[in-house]
């Protein structure tokens, strides 16, 4: 007969953890697979998480994991990637890792986080997460009171309420804002009534972005030549759902490509499966993905408790 443990993490990020945590709170055996893929690996710095403002994001994660495995004895984490989640039936999922290793779990929470995809723009991979920031609440601040900063108004953030939301946030930390529509004519027309001395409409072509190695700012180059310079720039890349998994299972997707769990408990469209964190939600930050994974976990806590009798030792 095959050994069962009872949920299984996909994704050692905040989600992840938080989930674990919550899980060894009700007794649960759970595994953490971490592939150590995370989006935010450029990110030196974590902010709006009580009692870690400043502090590294890799140092969170190393004590989070920590703190799970000297306060709790039914969760174990591996550092590996699955490639494979099979649903035999709502309380039965057959999970293959890269090693070739297959386990058995009754329940499964997704907390794999987001891949990004970014526009083809040349250098826009370089500056990303470094003077290309996706939210002002968690970039931004440092480089406050700057005289310019900009907004690329390019796939997917082409919805004009969308461009002048960013536009205000980023105003917040800067004298003027340019929303770079990069030809977009419809766009621009959109947003030309908004132009001022604050808020400026660029509709030039972009050819590249490039940074600099001596001071923090970015140059916009335009297909005829010409230049400007920003402080840093503000968009949100598209992003999909990090591993094979949505596929596999047939989980259904929101019109932007996240996981769609509505909250509080964040089930998917496949029974038995939960997901949290960054995979779920356009709002891909720590103090979101910390709150899903407690929720994720509960209600994965309450499905497998309502389905089966357990008896746990708790000596």
């Amino acid at each position: 007969m095959a050994e069962f443990i009872d949920i299984a993490v996909i994704g050692g990020g905040p989600a992840g953890l938080t989930a674990a945590a919550t899980l060894a709170r009700q007794l649960h055996t759970a595994v953490v697979f971490d592939s150590h893929s995370y989006r935010n690996t450029k990110a030196s710095q974590i902010h709006m998480v009580p009692g870690w403002e400043n502090k590294s994001p890799h140092d969170f994660r190393l004590k989070a994991r920590e703190d799970i495995l000297a306060n709790y004895r039914t969760i174990r984490f591996e550092d590996v990637a699955v490639e494979k989640i099979e649903k035999k039936n709502g309380a039965h999922f057959l999970i293959g890792d890269v090693n070739g290793k297959e386990w058995n779990f009754r329940k499964v929470i997704l907390a794999v986080g987001s891949a990004d995809v970014y526009p083809p723009i040349p250098g826009y991979g370089d500056l990303w997460a470094t003077r290309i920031f996706h939210c002002l609440f968690c970039k931004g601040y440092e480089d406050r009171g700057a005289s310019s900063v900009g907004v690329l108004a390019v796939s997917p953030v082409t919805a004009a309420p969308l461009v002048m939301h960013m536009a205000e946030n980023a105003a917040q930390l800067s004298d003027t804002v340019t929303l770079y529509t990069n030809g977009d004519e419809e766009l621009t027309a959109q947003l030309e009534p908004i132009g001022n001395d604050r808020f400026n409409i660029e509709s030039r072509q972009i050819r590249s972005l490039a940074g600099s190695d001596v001071a923090e700012f970015v140059t916009v180059e335009f297909t005829d030549g010409s230049k400007n310079q920003e402080r840093f720039l503000v968009h949100n890349p598209t992003t999909t759902v990090q591993g094979p998994f949505v596929e596999q299972l047939g989980i259904k997707l929101t019109p932007i490509g996240d996981v769609e769990a509505e909250a509080p408990a964040h089930q998917t469209s496949v029974r038995g499966v939960f997901a949290a964190g960054d995979c779920i939600t356009p709002y891909k930050v720590i103090p979101g993905a910390i709150s899903s994974g407690c929720n994720a976990a509960v209600a994965a806590c309450t499905q497998l408790q309502a389905e089966k009798p357990v008896s746990y030792d708790v000596a």
